[in-house]
C-alpha cells in the first residue's frame, strides 16, 4: 500500500466506530431500562452460544482506559451510540440523570484527549417499553423518537458537532421485523413495511429536529450498502433478481431521504408500503443531510429463485462461490467499496460521504500477548486504497471509520466473530492491540508529521 493518510488531505475524517449495546455492559445498572436486545438475548437459541450483551466489553466502567487506547492508536475521531433506554428508561417520560452524566463523562474525556466525538442516536437498542406498544410498527414511534432526539441535543448538542440519526435502518427493520433474527424477533411483510416506513420518517424528522435545535451541527445518517451483481451476468432472470435486491437493500431508505420516493419501479412489492402512508408523508420523508454515512463490507451475487417468497431472488453465499471470505461468510472484494462510493456519488443530492463502517472478522489467535491478524490488516489496506481511488475520481468521500475499535457482542453471532482492532478476552476483559490496530496507528501517525 503506497498511500498515506496525508494523501487524503487535512480535512479527511479518520476514525473508529462502536455501538452502545455491543460494548457498554451495565445493562441493568445506574437507572437504565431494558431494551429489546436485553430481552431478545434471553430467548433460547436466538444468539450463538446463548451469549448476551449484559457485560460485553464493560465499556461503561472502562471507558477511560478504552478511550486512552483510541488516543494511543492516534485515531482522531470516535463514533459511538447513545443507549436510548439509558437516557429514557421507559422510552419517554422521566430522564435518567445517571445516563446523562455518563455520556457527558464519555464526551468530556474524548475532548480532553483531543478525540472528536461523533454520536449515533439510534443503533438498534429500542427501549423494551416502547416495543410493548408496537415499537417501530407503531406510528407513534415518530413522536417517541422525537423526544429522544430532543433530549440528546438538549444535553449534548453544545459539545458534539457530528450527529447520525439512524444506523442501518434496512438491517434493524429487515432482520428485526421481517426475518426475526434480530431483536425484537418479529416476522412478516406487514411488520417490516410498517417498521420501514416509520423508520424512514424518523430518519428525516430526526434531522429536522437536530437542525432546528442547533444550526451549527453536522447532521447525517448511515446506510448499509452491499454492492449487488447478478450471479450469471448473461441471465436476464438473475439480472432482474439483482435489481430487486439492490432496490431493497441499498435504495429503500436512501432514495426517499433524497426526495426520490420509494424504489417501487424495480421492486413492486414496495408499493404495499402505501397502506402505512398518510397525506404529506412522501414530502416528510425527504431531508437534506449534511453527509451520508456509508457502511460497506462486501458484495453479493444474486440468482433468481422461484422458491423465495416476495423476491424470487437469493444471495449466493461466498462459500458456495469458492471466493475468499471472512468469518461472516462475506466475500473479500475490495473494489466493492469503490463501487459503493461511486454509486452514492452518482446522486446529485448527496454532498458528502463518510465511510462510517468498514472492517472484517477473521479467526484471531492471541499468542504470547500478540494477535497477528494479517488478513484484517490487508483487508483494511486494500479497502482504504479503494477509498483513495474514489476520492481521486472526484467522488465526495471525506472520511473513513473502521468497524470496530474492539471485539464486541456481534448481535445474533454473539462473541464468535471478532472485528476489533483491539482483542478482548471476555473472561478477564484484558485488552490487546492487534497487528491491524498497530498498522492503523502507524498509518495515522503520519498525519502529525511535520
Amino acid at each position: 500500500m503506497n498511500i498515506s493518510a496525508k494523501d487524503f488531505g487535512p480535512n479527511f475524517h479518520w476514525g473508529v466506530s462502536t455501538a452502545a449495546y455491543q460494548i457498554e455492559g451495565a445493562h441493568d445498572k445506574y437507572g437504565k431500562g431494558p431494551s429489546i436486545w436485553d430481552d431478545f438475548v434471553q430467548r433460547k437459541k436466538k444468539i450463538l452460544n446463548q451469549h448476551t450483551g449484559d457485560i460485553a466489553c464493560d465499556f461503561y466502567h472502562r471507558y477511560t482506559n478504552d478511550l486512552t487506547l483510541v488516543k494511543r492508536l492516534q485515531i482522531p475521531n470516535y463514533r459511538f451510540s447513545i443507549s436510548w433506554s439509558r437516557i429514557l428508561p421507559n422510552g419517554v417520560g422521566q430522564v435518567n440523570q445517571a445516563g446523562i452524566d455518563y455520556y457527558h463523562r464519555v464526551i468530556d474525556f474524548c475532548v480532553e484527549l483531543g478525540i472528536e466525538p461523533w454520536i449515533t442516536l439510534y443503533h438498534w437498542d429500542l427501549p423494551l417499553s416502547l416495543h410493548e406498544k408496537g415499537g417501530w410498527t407503531n406510528r407513534d414511534i415518530i413522536q417517541w423518537f422525537s423526544i429522544f432526539v430532543e433530549t440528546c441535543v438538549k444535553h449534548f448538542g453544545s459539545k458534539v458537532k457530528h450527529w447520525m440519526v439512524l444506523n442501518e435502518p434496512m438491517v434493524f427493520t429487515g432482520a428485526g421485523y421481517f426475518l426475526g433474527v434480530h431483536a425484537p424477533g418479529k416476522r412478516g411483510l406487514n411488520n417490516f413495511l410498517a417498521a420501514a416506513h416509520h423508520a424512514a420518517l424518523c430518519q428525516s424528522e430526526g434531522g429536522r429536529i437536530l437542525r432546528s435545535m442547533q444550526s451549527n451541527l453536522k447532521i447525517g445518517t448511515t446506510f448499509s450498502y452491499s454492492h449487488i451483481e447478478p450471479f450469471l451476468e448473461t441471465s436476464d432472470k438473475d439480472i432482474k433478481a439483482a435489481k430487486k435486491v439492490d432496490a431493497l437493500l441499498n435504495r429503500l431508505f436512501l432514495e426517499p431521504l433524497l426526495g426520490l420516493g420509494y424504489p417501487t419501479k424495480e421492486l413492486k412489492l414496495l408499493s404495499r408500503i402505501e397502506k402505512f402512508m398518510r397525506q404529506d408523508d412522501e414530502k416528510q420523508l425527504a431531508f437534506s443531510m449534511d453527509f451520508i454515512g456509508l457502511q460497506n463490507y462486501t458484495r453479493e451475487k444474486i440468482s433468481h429463485s422461484y422458491m423465495i417468497p416476495f423476491m424470487q431472488a437469493k444471495i449466493v453465499k461466498a462459500n458456495k462461490r469458492g471466493v475468499p471470505s471472512t468469518l461472516m461468510n462475506w466475500e473479500v472484494y475490495p473494489p466493492c467499496i469503490f463501487k459503493a462510493l461511486e454509486r452514492y456519488g452518482s446522486y446529485s443530492q448527496i454532498n458528502e460521504i463518510i465511510v462510517t463502517e468498514n472492517g472484517a472478522a477473521f479467526e484471531d489467535h492471541l499468542i504470547d500477548n500478540q494477535v497477528i491478524d494479517i488478513q484484517r490488516t490487508k483487508y483494511l489496506q486494500e479497502h482504504i486504497a479503494q477509498v483513495r481511488l474514489a476520492q481521486q475520481k472526484g467522488i465526495p468521500v471525506n472520511g473513513y471509520f473502521v468497524w470496530t475499535l474492539m471485539d464486541n457482542f456481534e448481535w445474533a453471532e454473539g462473541y464468535h466473530p471478532r472485528f476489533g482492532l483491539v482483542h478482548i478476552d471476555f473472561i478477564t476483559q484484558k485488552r490487546t492491540i492487534k497487528m491491524s490496530g498497530n498498522w492503523y496507528r502507524q498509518f495515522l501517525s503520519k498525519l502529525s508529521e511535520v
